[in-house]
Protein backbone atom coordinates (compact mmCIF):
# COMPACT_ATOMS: atom_id res chain seq x y z
CA UNK A 1 0.00 0.00 0.00
CA UNK A 2 1.38 3.29 -0.98
CA UNK A 3 2.39 5.53 1.54
CA UNK A 4 0.82 9.01 1.86
CA UNK A 5 2.60 10.62 4.93
CA UNK A 6 4.97 14.18 4.15
CA UNK A 7 8.31 13.94 6.42
CA UNK A 8 8.57 18.00 6.88
CA UNK A 9 12.07 18.92 6.05
CA UNK A 10 11.83 22.50 6.57
CA UNK A 11 9.95 25.21 8.59
CA UNK A 12 9.75 28.61 7.67
CA UNK A 13 10.21 30.75 10.43
CA UNK A 14 8.02 33.29 11.41
CA UNK A 15 5.51 30.96 9.66
CA UNK A 16 2.41 29.44 10.91
CA UNK A 17 3.78 26.13 11.39
CA UNK A 18 6.98 27.23 12.83
CA UNK A 19 4.26 29.23 15.52
CA UNK A 20 2.55 25.57 16.01
CA UNK A 21 6.15 24.36 16.72
CA UNK A 22 6.27 21.54 14.05
CA UNK A 23 9.83 20.91 13.23
CA UNK A 24 11.76 18.76 10.72
CA UNK A 25 11.30 15.40 10.76
CA UNK A 26 7.70 15.30 11.81
CA UNK A 27 5.16 13.76 9.11
CA UNK A 28 2.17 14.82 7.98
CA UNK A 29 -0.30 11.77 7.92
CA UNK A 30 -3.79 13.57 7.23
CA UNK A 31 -5.65 17.06 6.56
CA UNK A 32 -9.29 17.07 7.70
CA UNK A 33 -8.89 13.66 7.91
CA UNK A 34 -7.95 13.52 4.41
CA UNK A 35 -4.86 11.51 2.95
CA UNK A 36 -2.86 13.68 1.22
CA UNK A 37 -1.77 12.06 -2.09
CA UNK A 38 0.43 14.81 -3.29
CA UNK A 39 1.07 18.70 -3.72
CA UNK A 40 -2.26 19.31 -5.43
CA UNK A 41 -4.11 17.33 -2.32
CA UNK A 42 -2.21 19.43 0.14
CA UNK A 43 -2.73 22.85 -1.23
CA UNK A 44 -6.07 22.34 -2.23
CA UNK A 45 -6.57 21.35 1.33
CA UNK A 46 -5.01 24.31 3.57
CA UNK A 47 -6.90 27.00 1.56
CA UNK A 48 -9.64 26.04 4.34
CA UNK A 49 -9.66 28.88 7.21
CA UNK A 50 -9.67 25.87 10.06
CA UNK A 51 -7.39 22.84 9.80
CA UNK A 52 -6.76 19.47 11.39
CA UNK A 53 -3.30 17.98 11.09
CA UNK A 54 -2.78 14.77 11.97
CA UNK A 55 1.23 14.63 13.12
CA UNK A 56 3.28 12.17 13.53
CA UNK A 57 6.73 13.23 15.62
CA UNK A 58 10.52 11.84 14.93
CA UNK A 59 9.76 9.51 17.59
CA UNK A 60 6.42 7.97 16.44
CA UNK A 61 4.56 9.66 18.76
CA UNK A 62 0.72 11.49 16.77
CA UNK A 63 -1.42 14.43 17.66
CA UNK A 64 -3.57 16.29 15.62
CA UNK A 65 -3.03 19.93 15.76
CA UNK A 66 -5.61 22.46 14.85
CA UNK A 67 -5.06 25.70 12.94
CA UNK A 68 -7.48 28.70 12.06
CA UNK A 69 -5.91 30.75 9.26
CA UNK A 70 -6.81 33.40 6.86
CA UNK A 71 -7.62 31.57 3.32
CA UNK A 72 -5.01 32.10 1.26
CA UNK A 73 -2.39 31.81 3.75
CA UNK A 74 0.53 29.31 3.35
CA UNK A 75 1.63 27.12 6.51
CA UNK A 76 5.55 27.68 5.66
CA UNK A 77 6.47 23.91 5.16
CA UNK A 78 8.53 22.28 2.59
CA UNK A 79 8.76 18.68 1.98
CA UNK A 80 11.48 16.73 0.46
CA UNK A 81 9.98 16.50 -2.71
CA UNK A 82 8.39 19.35 -4.15
CA UNK A 83 5.50 17.44 -5.63
CA UNK A 84 5.53 15.85 -2.31
CA UNK A 85 5.27 12.17 -4.36
CA UNK A 86 7.39 10.07 -6.82
CA UNK A 87 7.23 11.61 -10.71
CA UNK A 88 5.38 9.48 -13.19
CA UNK A 89 7.30 7.81 -15.80
CA UNK A 90 6.12 7.93 -19.18
CA UNK A 91 4.51 4.44 -20.54
CA UNK A 92 4.68 5.29 -23.89
CA UNK A 93 7.42 4.07 -26.67
CA UNK A 94 6.55 6.96 -29.39
CA UNK A 95 8.19 6.45 -32.67
CA UNK A 96 9.61 9.83 -32.67
CA UNK A 97 10.59 9.99 -28.49
CA UNK A 98 13.84 12.13 -28.45
CA UNK A 99 15.14 10.52 -25.10
CA UNK A 100 15.03 6.76 -27.29
CA UNK A 101 17.68 8.86 -29.90
CA UNK A 102 20.28 9.44 -27.13
CA UNK A 103 23.44 7.22 -26.62
CA UNK A 104 24.28 5.41 -23.81
CA UNK A 105 26.28 6.94 -20.62
CA UNK A 106 24.99 10.30 -20.71
CA UNK A 107 23.73 11.26 -16.90
CA UNK A 108 21.09 8.90 -15.51
CA UNK A 109 18.38 12.14 -15.71
CA UNK A 110 18.53 12.73 -18.97
CA UNK A 111 16.78 8.74 -20.27
CA UNK A 112 13.59 9.57 -17.77
CA UNK A 113 10.56 9.82 -20.16
CA UNK A 114 8.36 12.48 -17.24
CA UNK A 115 4.61 11.98 -18.25
CA UNK A 116 3.35 13.30 -15.10
CA UNK A 117 0.02 15.65 -15.14
CA UNK A 118 1.65 17.60 -12.03
CA UNK A 119 4.68 19.22 -14.25
CA UNK A 120 2.16 20.31 -16.89
CA UNK A 121 0.48 22.72 -14.04
CA UNK A 122 3.40 23.63 -12.51
CA UNK A 123 5.83 23.42 -15.04
CA UNK A 124 4.31 23.90 -18.53
CA UNK A 125 5.34 20.68 -19.35
CA UNK A 126 3.15 18.48 -22.17
CA UNK A 127 1.59 15.19 -21.17
CA UNK A 128 -0.06 12.32 -23.04
CA UNK A 129 -2.98 11.80 -20.71
CA UNK A 130 -2.01 7.83 -21.32
CA UNK A 131 -0.74 7.39 -17.54
CA UNK A 132 -4.27 9.10 -16.24
CA UNK A 133 -6.72 7.55 -14.87
CA UNK A 134 -10.60 8.40 -14.01
CA UNK A 135 -10.05 9.26 -10.25
CA UNK A 136 -6.80 11.53 -12.09
CA UNK A 137 -9.38 13.51 -14.39
CA UNK A 138 -11.69 13.86 -11.69
CA UNK A 139 -9.44 15.09 -9.45
CA UNK A 140 -8.14 17.71 -11.87
CA UNK A 141 -12.05 19.17 -12.77
CA UNK A 142 -12.27 19.01 -9.27
CA UNK A 143 -9.39 21.17 -7.83
CA UNK A 144 -9.94 22.84 -11.42
CA UNK A 145 -5.93 22.94 -11.87
CA UNK A 146 -5.86 24.83 -15.56
CA UNK A 147 -3.91 25.02 -18.24
CA UNK A 148 -3.03 21.28 -19.24
CA UNK A 149 -0.89 20.89 -21.86
CA UNK A 150 -1.19 18.19 -23.95
CA UNK A 151 0.80 16.13 -26.43
CA UNK A 152 -1.72 15.28 -28.73
CA UNK A 153 -0.04 13.95 -32.14
CA UNK A 154 -3.07 12.74 -33.45
CA UNK A 155 -6.69 12.27 -33.00
CA UNK A 156 -7.19 9.41 -34.82
CA UNK A 157 -7.22 6.96 -32.21
CA UNK A 158 -5.77 3.75 -34.43
CA UNK A 159 -3.08 5.85 -35.47
CA UNK A 160 -2.29 7.32 -31.97
CA UNK A 161 -1.73 3.86 -30.57
CA UNK A 162 0.42 3.00 -33.38
CA UNK A 163 2.28 5.72 -33.14
CA UNK A 164 2.55 5.99 -28.89
CA UNK A 165 2.72 2.36 -29.01
CA UNK A 166 0.03 2.17 -26.83
CA UNK A 167 -2.92 0.24 -27.15
CA UNK A 168 -4.47 2.34 -24.54
CA UNK A 169 -3.85 5.77 -26.17
CA UNK A 170 -6.54 5.97 -28.60
CA UNK A 171 -8.93 7.56 -25.61
CA UNK A 172 -7.43 11.15 -26.31
CA UNK A 173 -10.76 12.69 -27.66
CA UNK A 174 -12.75 11.35 -24.70
CA UNK A 175 -10.55 12.85 -21.87
CA UNK A 176 -9.96 16.25 -23.59
CA UNK A 177 -14.04 16.42 -23.66
CA UNK A 178 -14.23 15.89 -20.18
CA UNK A 179 -11.90 18.75 -19.67
CA UNK A 180 -13.40 20.97 -21.72
CA UNK A 181 -17.17 20.30 -20.39
CA UNK A 182 -15.47 20.81 -16.77
CA UNK A 183 -14.21 24.62 -18.14
CA UNK A 184 -10.34 23.08 -18.07
CA UNK A 185 -8.12 25.20 -19.73
CA UNK A 186 -5.74 23.17 -22.25
CA UNK A 187 -3.33 23.57 -24.69
CA UNK A 188 -2.20 20.78 -27.02
CA UNK A 189 0.97 20.35 -29.82
CA UNK A 190 1.69 17.60 -32.52
CA UNK A 191 4.98 16.18 -33.56
CA UNK A 192 4.57 15.89 -37.39
CA UNK A 193 6.21 12.84 -38.67
CA UNK A 194 6.39 12.87 -42.49
CA UNK A 195 3.68 9.73 -44.07
CA UNK A 196 2.56 9.36 -40.78
CA UNK A 197 0.15 12.15 -39.02
CA UNK A 198 0.59 14.83 -41.87
CA UNK A 199 -1.41 15.66 -44.76
CA UNK A 200 -5.08 14.55 -43.96
CA UNK A 201 -4.63 13.16 -40.75
CA UNK A 202 -3.17 16.86 -39.92
CA UNK A 203 -6.28 18.31 -41.04
CA UNK A 204 -8.22 15.56 -38.48
CA UNK A 205 -6.23 16.84 -36.00
CA UNK A 206 -6.69 20.31 -37.15
CA UNK A 207 -10.37 20.12 -37.22
CA UNK A 208 -11.47 17.89 -34.13
CA UNK A 209 -9.21 19.54 -31.52
CA UNK A 210 -10.47 23.38 -32.51
CA UNK A 211 -14.23 21.62 -32.07
CA UNK A 212 -13.21 22.23 -28.23
CA UNK A 213 -12.19 25.87 -28.48
CA UNK A 214 -12.56 27.94 -25.88
CA UNK A 215 -11.35 24.98 -23.79
CA UNK A 216 -8.74 24.25 -26.22
CA UNK A 217 -7.26 27.74 -26.80
CA UNK A 218 -4.03 26.85 -28.91
CA UNK A 219 -2.28 23.89 -31.03
CA UNK A 220 1.40 23.84 -32.12
CA UNK A 221 2.55 22.04 -35.02
CA UNK A 222 6.38 21.32 -34.47
CA UNK A 223 9.23 19.15 -37.18
CA UNK A 224 10.22 15.48 -35.29
CA UNK A 225 13.76 15.80 -34.81
CA UNK A 226 15.96 13.04 -35.56
CA UNK A 227 19.26 12.46 -34.27
CA UNK A 228 21.88 9.48 -35.45
CA UNK A 229 21.07 7.32 -33.00
CA UNK A 230 18.01 5.40 -34.54
CA UNK A 231 19.69 2.08 -34.83
CA UNK A 232 16.41 -0.41 -34.52
CA UNK A 233 14.22 2.59 -34.18
CA UNK A 234 10.97 3.03 -36.77
CA UNK A 235 12.74 4.89 -39.57
CA UNK A 236 11.88 8.25 -40.29
CA UNK A 237 11.99 10.98 -42.55
CA UNK A 238 12.84 14.79 -42.20
CA UNK A 239 11.04 17.75 -43.47
CA UNK A 240 12.95 20.12 -46.18
CA UNK A 241 12.18 23.09 -47.48
CA UNK A 242 9.57 21.94 -50.42
CA UNK A 243 7.88 19.83 -47.51
CA UNK A 244 8.25 22.44 -44.75
CA UNK A 245 6.56 25.18 -47.49
CA UNK A 246 3.52 22.43 -47.74
CA UNK A 247 2.93 22.14 -44.07
CA UNK A 248 3.04 25.95 -43.88
CA UNK A 249 0.58 26.79 -46.28
CA UNK A 250 -1.63 23.90 -44.65
CA UNK A 251 -1.87 25.30 -41.25
CA UNK A 252 -2.41 28.41 -43.41
CA UNK A 253 -5.40 27.29 -44.52
CA UNK A 254 -6.73 26.19 -41.39
CA UNK A 255 -6.02 29.61 -39.54
CA UNK A 256 -7.73 31.85 -41.91
CA UNK A 257 -10.72 29.34 -41.70
CA UNK A 258 -10.48 28.95 -37.86
CA UNK A 259 -9.82 33.17 -37.34
CA UNK A 260 -13.52 33.17 -39.51
CA UNK A 261 -14.93 30.58 -37.48
CA UNK A 262 -13.73 31.16 -34.02
CA UNK A 263 -11.72 34.54 -33.94
CA UNK A 264 -8.61 33.02 -33.39
CA UNK A 265 -6.26 31.07 -35.77
CA UNK A 266 -5.81 28.15 -33.19
CA UNK A 267 -2.98 26.43 -34.63
CA UNK A 268 0.27 27.57 -35.32
CA UNK A 269 3.50 26.67 -36.91
CA UNK A 270 6.92 26.36 -34.87
CA UNK A 271 9.52 28.58 -35.93
CA UNK A 272 11.56 25.74 -37.22
CA UNK A 273 9.38 25.27 -39.95
CA UNK A 274 9.65 29.08 -41.35
CA UNK A 275 13.48 28.49 -41.44
CA UNK A 276 13.37 25.19 -42.91
CA UNK A 277 11.11 27.08 -45.90
CA UNK A 278 13.80 29.57 -45.94
CA UNK A 279 11.13 31.90 -45.30
CA UNK A 280 10.47 35.15 -43.16
CA UNK A 281 9.25 34.79 -39.83
CA UNK A 282 5.47 35.98 -39.20
CA UNK A 283 4.89 39.20 -37.30
CA UNK A 284 3.86 39.26 -33.76
CA UNK A 285 0.41 39.58 -34.30
CA UNK A 286 0.81 35.41 -35.93
CA UNK A 287 1.53 34.26 -32.58
CA UNK A 288 -1.54 35.47 -31.20
CA UNK A 289 0.01 36.96 -27.87
CA UNK A 290 2.82 33.69 -27.83
CA UNK A 291 0.80 31.35 -25.85
CA UNK A 292 3.01 28.70 -26.81
CA UNK A 293 6.34 30.12 -27.11
CA UNK A 294 8.04 27.58 -24.78
CA UNK A 295 7.15 25.26 -27.25
CA UNK A 296 9.02 26.81 -30.23
CA UNK A 297 6.27 29.17 -31.39
CA UNK A 298 7.21 32.91 -31.66
CA UNK A 299 10.23 32.54 -29.86
CA UNK A 300 12.59 34.28 -32.25
CA UNK A 301 9.71 36.58 -33.40
CA UNK A 302 9.46 37.99 -29.96
CA UNK A 303 13.74 38.09 -29.50
CA UNK A 304 13.97 40.15 -32.80
CA UNK A 305 11.05 42.47 -31.22
CA UNK A 306 13.05 43.04 -28.10
CA UNK A 307 16.38 43.56 -29.60
CA UNK A 308 14.82 46.41 -31.65
CA UNK A 309 12.94 47.85 -29.44
CA UNK A 310 16.13 47.78 -26.84
CA UNK A 311 17.59 49.26 -29.84
CA UNK A 312 15.47 52.26 -30.85
CA UNK A 313 15.93 53.28 -26.82
CA UNK A 314 19.77 53.51 -26.58
CA UNK A 315 21.99 56.08 -27.79
CA UNK A 316 24.62 54.98 -29.57
CA UNK A 317 28.46 55.30 -29.37
CA UNK A 318 31.95 54.65 -30.67
CA UNK A 319 32.91 52.01 -28.11
CA UNK A 320 35.29 49.83 -28.95
CA UNK A 321 35.04 45.74 -28.36
CA UNK A 322 35.20 42.59 -29.78
CA UNK A 323 33.73 39.54 -28.94
CA UNK A 324 31.82 36.39 -30.02
CA UNK A 325 28.46 34.68 -30.03
CA UNK A 326 27.52 31.13 -31.35
CA UNK A 327 24.66 29.13 -31.60
CA UNK A 328 22.95 26.53 -33.33
CA UNK A 329 22.06 26.30 -37.02
CA UNK A 330 18.16 27.55 -36.57
CA UNK A 331 18.76 30.28 -35.11
CA UNK A 332 21.85 31.46 -36.65
CA UNK A 333 20.65 33.44 -39.20
CA UNK A 334 18.82 35.80 -37.03
CA UNK A 335 21.41 35.56 -34.63
CA UNK A 336 23.84 37.47 -37.15
CA UNK A 337 21.50 39.60 -38.09
CA UNK A 338 20.90 40.87 -35.31
CA UNK A 339 23.97 41.02 -34.17
CA UNK A 340 24.81 43.16 -37.38
CA UNK A 341 21.78 45.21 -36.21
CA UNK A 342 23.80 46.03 -32.72
CA UNK A 343 26.88 46.46 -34.80
CA UNK A 344 25.09 49.64 -36.88
CA UNK A 345 24.45 51.11 -33.25
CA UNK A 346 27.27 50.69 -31.89
CA UNK A 347 30.31 50.94 -34.84
CA UNK A 348 32.56 50.66 -32.65
CA UNK A 349 31.78 46.36 -31.49
CA UNK A 350 33.51 43.59 -33.67
CA UNK A 351 30.72 40.68 -33.45
CA UNK A 352 32.21 37.59 -34.50
CA UNK A 353 28.55 34.91 -34.92
CA UNK A 354 29.38 31.39 -34.97
CA UNK A 355 26.99 28.56 -36.14
CA UNK A 356 27.90 25.65 -34.32
CA UNK A 357 26.58 22.27 -36.08
CA UNK A 358 25.61 19.43 -33.78
CA UNK A 359 27.90 16.69 -34.62
CA UNK A 360 26.76 15.20 -31.06
CA UNK A 361 23.09 14.27 -31.95
CA UNK A 362 23.58 14.55 -35.81
CA UNK A 363 23.17 17.51 -38.10
CA UNK A 364 19.44 17.07 -38.53
CA UNK A 365 19.69 18.37 -35.05
CA UNK A 366 19.42 22.08 -35.73
CA UNK A 367 18.31 23.87 -31.93
CA UNK A 368 20.50 25.18 -30.12
CA UNK A 369 18.83 23.43 -26.63
CA UNK A 370 20.77 20.52 -27.97
CA UNK A 371 24.41 21.50 -28.55
CA UNK A 372 26.33 19.93 -26.06
CA UNK A 373 29.95 20.97 -24.74
CA UNK A 374 32.13 19.26 -26.59
CA UNK A 375 31.34 20.57 -29.92
CA UNK A 376 31.00 23.50 -29.00
CA UNK A 377 34.74 23.35 -27.86
CA UNK A 378 36.12 21.75 -30.82
CA UNK A 379 34.29 23.71 -33.42
CA UNK A 380 35.64 27.40 -31.89
CA UNK A 381 39.56 26.34 -30.85
CA UNK A 382 41.11 28.67 -32.67
CA UNK A 383 38.34 30.37 -33.87
CA UNK A 384 38.07 34.73 -33.66
CA UNK A 385 36.70 35.34 -29.77
CA UNK A 386 37.47 38.24 -29.07
CA UNK A 387 37.63 38.79 -25.86
CA UNK A 388 34.65 36.52 -24.43
CA UNK A 389 31.98 33.75 -25.81
CA UNK A 390 28.19 34.86 -25.37
CA UNK A 391 26.13 31.58 -25.51
CA UNK A 392 22.20 31.29 -25.25
CA UNK A 393 21.09 30.31 -21.95
CA UNK A 394 19.03 27.18 -23.42
CA UNK A 395 22.36 25.32 -23.70
CA UNK A 396 22.77 24.70 -20.01
CA UNK A 397 20.33 22.91 -17.62
CA UNK A 398 17.95 24.37 -16.51
CA UNK A 399 19.49 24.71 -12.11
CA UNK A 400 23.03 24.18 -13.26
CA UNK A 401 26.04 25.79 -15.40
CA UNK A 402 26.32 22.01 -16.94
CA UNK A 403 26.01 21.62 -21.05
CA UNK A 404 24.09 17.89 -22.26
CA UNK A 405 27.16 15.97 -22.10
CA UNK A 406 28.18 17.19 -18.52
CA UNK A 407 30.89 19.60 -19.85
CA UNK A 408 30.89 22.66 -16.78
CA UNK A 409 30.65 25.83 -18.01
CA UNK A 410 34.59 26.81 -16.17
CA UNK A 411 35.70 23.92 -18.27
CA UNK A 412 34.22 25.50 -21.52
CA UNK A 413 36.23 28.76 -20.61
CA UNK A 414 39.81 26.95 -19.26
CA UNK A 415 39.72 25.02 -22.75
CA UNK A 416 38.51 28.25 -25.05
CA UNK A 417 40.91 30.58 -22.92
CA UNK A 418 38.53 32.97 -22.73
CA UNK A 419 35.31 33.67 -20.47
CA UNK A 420 32.39 31.95 -21.70
CA UNK A 421 29.27 34.29 -20.54
CA UNK A 422 25.28 33.05 -20.70
CA UNK A 423 22.46 35.51 -22.35
CA UNK A 424 19.22 34.87 -20.95
CA UNK A 425 16.09 34.91 -23.47
CA UNK A 426 15.07 38.42 -23.02
CA UNK A 427 16.13 40.74 -26.54
CA UNK A 428 17.20 43.58 -24.32
CA UNK A 429 20.23 41.18 -22.03
CA UNK A 430 20.96 40.28 -26.06
CA UNK A 431 21.76 43.82 -26.61
CA UNK A 432 22.84 44.69 -23.64
CA UNK A 433 25.52 41.90 -22.84
CA UNK A 434 26.85 42.36 -26.64
CA UNK A 435 27.67 46.14 -26.09
CA UNK A 436 28.82 45.55 -22.70
CA UNK A 437 26.35 47.62 -20.96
Amino acid sequence: MKDHTHEIIRVIPGSIADECGLVPGDRILSINDCQIRDIFDYQFHIENEYLELLISTAGGEEYLLEIEKDEEEDLGILFEESLMDRYHSCTNKCVFCFIDQMPPGMRETLYFKDDDSRLSFLQGNYITLTNMDDEDIERIIRYHLAPINISVHTTNPQLRCSMLNNRFAGDILDKIGKFARAGIGMNSQIVLCPGINDGEELDRSIRELAAFHPAMSSLSVVPVGITRFREGLKELDSYDKASAEKVIRQIKGWQDRLKEELGSCFVHASDEWFILAEQEIPPAEYYEGYGQLENGVGMIRLLMDEVRDTLAALEGDDRKREISVATAKLAYPTILKLAGEVREKFPGLTIHVHCIRNDFFGEKITVSGLLTGQDIIAQLKGKELGDCLYLPCNVLKADEDIFLDDVTLEEMSRSLQKPVIIIQSEGEDFVRKLAGI
